[in-house]
């Protein structure tokens, strides 16, 4: 079966700006450059990928010339702004070398071939191992969680063969037995920039909720790596981390969280994308045939067992003028394997049908409160593997397409109960964060709302806007997650309008029109 979802491509940039609409950045109002009440003679960034500028799937050099934590010290450069030192990657290919080696789970960043996003030509230069001298400014660390911050020995290169330290973090780390706080605490900064929490559901939600809620364990050290935080863990940690910030009267501005289930990454692939025939880019054509084929073999007996069984509204007849659902796997469904083994055997046998009750038992079609993951795109209509496909085996046919006779499975969708967890958690960080940004007199970045902007009609600047639409949008790079260049000069003038409004400065903001919505193959 041929593919034929193609990408709606690049978003906006779901995770900031407050923007106005009727806003242009290139009249702003001349007046002079002041401080106010803020000093950034040293300016401390700490985060996680976003702070770092990691952008199209990889940290590389030009992302992280463009990331917001360098605008925003260019702008404060007017205002008394010292240095703002950056544990620069190597090249612009992006990617790691572990000891020489390349790891494929960091590897080269994405760019827009025409057609679709692929990895740029070129091995990854920039080595784990090659330890950088000296203090960094730029304290993001991609795939860091809250509590990473103020883990001693996150940057021990013996750590990560057990996960206990991440690379980027090796590669700077002040001493293998430091935190990412610690490195900040010891350069005493005047000014800092928290914006951390997104990765404490961002791993459950990538991986369609395979991971755990900790919600109640108040023991990070026993976390998978796609689970959820506690969120009273979170909050200790990050009332923590703002007290030590500001200990010795250092000014700061911190950032909430949006959902994270708005970004394209969960937006893109739509729900219904089975169709008789092609009713654009963004469906699976199948042809009318086969529709008509899969619903006398399946989908015809399939609803008739679960009917019977009192689960009918599971699946429906697949229509040929309209768009279909996927299949797939709801585990909160009450199991029916036994009940359609059963009801099958007389008609397909013993074992075959214990195979049908398998598969199908919590199958049902897609509804609109489901989430498909951006990689899912690739995996509708495509054969399972033994190690896919959930039951340790291969489907035949015709049990081998995955979401049109085979059930998507956890990892491809995130579902109604998935979501709720993720939205719960955030919610509980979101009031956190909120609390501690009055309590300690910081400057406060509604990301929650810009996020909401972005997906109900956009942001305006000059001639251009930005959307959350995906590749098209302006605001989100290739991975769907984060941020295009123009997506960071969005988050960091909404930085810029926070800290102005709390401490009385008048820094300016950038034009976006300055910063690409994509980078191109080959960059200098």
């Amino acid at each position: 079966m041929k593919k034929n979802i193609k990408w709606l491509l690049l978003v906006s940039l779901t995770f900031m700006a407050a923007c106005n609409n009727d806003d242009n950045d290139n009249t702003q109002e001349e007046v002079p450059v002041i401080p106010g009440s803020a000093v950034f003679t040293k300016y401390i960034a700490l985060g996680d990928s976003f702070a770092a500028g990691y952008s199209d799937n990889s940290l590389f050099k030009k992302g992280q010339e463009n990331g917001y934590t360098n605008i925003l010290s260019q702008q404060f450069a007017a205002a008394g702004g010292g240095t703002f030192t950056i544990p620069y990657a190597n090249d612009n290919i992006g990617g790691l070398l572990f000891g020489g080696q390349v790891n494929p789970s960091f590897g080269p960043r994405l760019y827009f071939n025409g057609t679709v996003p692929v990895p740029v030509s070129g091995v990854p230069t920039t080595e784990v191992m090659a330890h950088l001298s000296g203090t960094f400014n730029n304290l993001g660390v991609p795939g860091a969680k809250s509590f990473h911050l103020v883990a001693n020995g996150y940057g021990n290169p013996a750590g990560l063969s057990i996960g206990a330290a991440n690379p980027y973090f090796v590669r700077f780390a002040s001493s293998p037995t430091t935190s990412v706080l610690a490195d900040a605490l010891v350069q005493k900064p005047t000014f800092f920039s928290l914006f951390i929490g997104g990765n404490d559901v961002l791993s459950y939600a990538t991986s369609g909720g395979i991971g755990k809620d900790q919600t109640g364990n108040p023991n990070p050290a026993t976390y998978g790596s796609n689970d959820i935080t506690d969120p009273t863990v979170f909050a200790t940690v990050y009332s923590s981390m703002a007290t030590a910030l500001t200990a010795n009267g250092a000014k700061g501005v911190v950032a909430n969280l949006p959902y994270i289930t708005a970004l394209p990454y969960f937006t893109t692939v739509p729900y219904n994308p089975l169709t008789a025939k092609s009713l654009g880019s963004n469906n699976e054509a199948v042809g009318k045939a086969t529709i008509q084929a899969l619903n006398a073999q399946l989908y015809g007996p399939l609803k008739q067992a679960l009917t019977a069984f009192g689960a009918g509204d599971r699946i429906s007849l697949l229509s040929e003028t309209a768009a279909n659902p996927v299949m797939l796997k709801d585990e909160t469904l009450t199991n029916l394997a036994p009940q359609l083994t059963a009801a099958f055997t007389p008609t397909l046998g013993a074992q075959t049908a214990a195979f049908y009750g398998a598969v199908f038992g919590q199958a049902r079609q897609a509804k609109t409160t489901d989430l498909v993951v951006l990689p899912t795109r690739t995996a509708i209509g495509a054969a399972p593997s033994a190690t896919d496909s959930g039951l340790g085996i291969a489907p035949p046919a015709p049990l081998n397409k995955f979401g049109v006779t085979y059930p998507l499975q956890d990892k491809h969708v995130l579902i109604p109960t998935e979501i709720a967890e993720i939205k719960k958690a955030t919610d509980a960080y979101n009031t956190t964060i909120s609390a501690v940004a009055a309590e300690k007199g910081l400057a406060f970045v509604d990301t929650r709302a810009v996020l909401t902007q972005l997906a109900s009609g956009g942001i305006k600047f000059g001639n251009f806007s930005l959307t959350s639409a995906y590749v098209t949008g302006g605001a989100f790079s290739l991975d769907g997650i984060h941020p295009s260049a123009r997506g960071y000069g969005l988050i960091a003038n909404i930085f810029i309008d926070a800290i102005n409004a709390k401490y009385g400065s008048t820094l300016r903001r950038v034009d976006l029109a300055a910063y690409p919505g994509q980078y191109p193959a080959v960059l200098p």
